[in-house]
């Protein structure tokens, strides 16, 4: 019978709010994936909501994968999210040396609007453009997308600027290239690089915009990569995926900072024998 296959997460766990490992352990497990999950940080809520509680799990990462590697755990690929520290950050780029996974997924979670997160120092940047080099599949928005290829930020980047600097970053390593989030009118696109090839898939915008959409489609991405589903079949999924769950969300009258209701179509990402490949 064959292996299950299963992945490492690392992110950030919020209590209440569909965003990082709540978002991506329920997804991911409905793809008939076993996950490990390695928190950065515990939040009550994410900190879109007025008020959070926040504890750093930074001092007990080490300890946490002393133990997975005694244990001999292993996992066929990893997931990673928004790092919080250039501590982090180290420690995820050694956990990648020790554990060697066969598929690495940086979802590159540094800024938005051509802002960097105030988190985010000009050294953490450099070590996180280390962990994209090292990956089978990233997904940077354009503002990351910058980041990483030390491009200054402007609001009206051509198709052929983004296909350049997705060759940028290939050239620094990176293979697969999702970049997310680029708006056009009453559109939102989401361009994907393999091998040369370029392409933008673009789907109607559903206002509201809501919080948790990058965690759902990265994670179906994720997924995927992990069945050898071809990227942009995965890429146009995740899309239609999240364009069904806001227009559920918002005939719920969910409210904006809850996320998306993605529970409520689950069954619409559990893979048959034949996705599998």
């Amino acid at each position: 019978m064959k292996k299950q296959t299963s992945i490492a997460i690392v992110n950030d766990i919020s209590g209440f709010g569909r965003c990082s490992i709540t978002v991506a352990l329920p997804i991911l497990s409905a793809m008939k994936i076993q996950c490990g999950i390695l928190p950065t940080a515990i939040l009550s809520n994410h900190t879109e909501y007025p008020d959070y509680s926040f504890l750093d799990f930074t001092p007990h990462m080490n300890e946490y994968l002393d133990k997975w590697k005694t244990l001999s755990f292993s996992f066929d690929g990893i997931y990673t999210g928004f790092l919080g520290s250039g501590r982090q950050l180290s420690i995820i780029s050694s956990m990648m040396e020790q554990f060697s996974f066969p598929k690495r997924i940086v979802d590159p979670v540094m800024g938005d609007h051509g802002i960097i997160y105030d988190s985010y120092t000009k050294e953490m940047c450099q070590t996180m453009k280390q962990l994209v080099s090292r990956s089978t599949l990233t997904t940077p928005n354009l503002t990351e997308l910058c980041i990483l290829t030390d491009t200054p930020y402007r609001d009206d980047f051509s198709e052929q600027d983004i296909f350049q600097m997705c060759v940028s970053l290939e050239n620094r390593g990176a293979k697969q290239i999702v970049v997310t989030g680029i708006e056009q009118q009453d559109q939102i696109g989401n361009a994907i690089y393999e091998h040369g090839n370029f392409e933008i898939l673009y789907t109607e915008k559903v206002l509201p915009l809501r919080p948790g959409t990058g965690d759902v489609f990265a994670s179906i991405l994720v997924g995927d990569s992990l069945h050898n589903v071809n990227l942009k079949e995965s890429v146009k999924k995740a899309g239609d995926f999240i364009r069904t769950c806001l227009i559920t969300s918002a005939n719920m009258k969910i409210p904006v900072n809850d996320g998306v209701c993605f529970e409520e179509h689950l069954e619409n990402l559990i893979p048959s024998a034949f996705d599998i490949k």
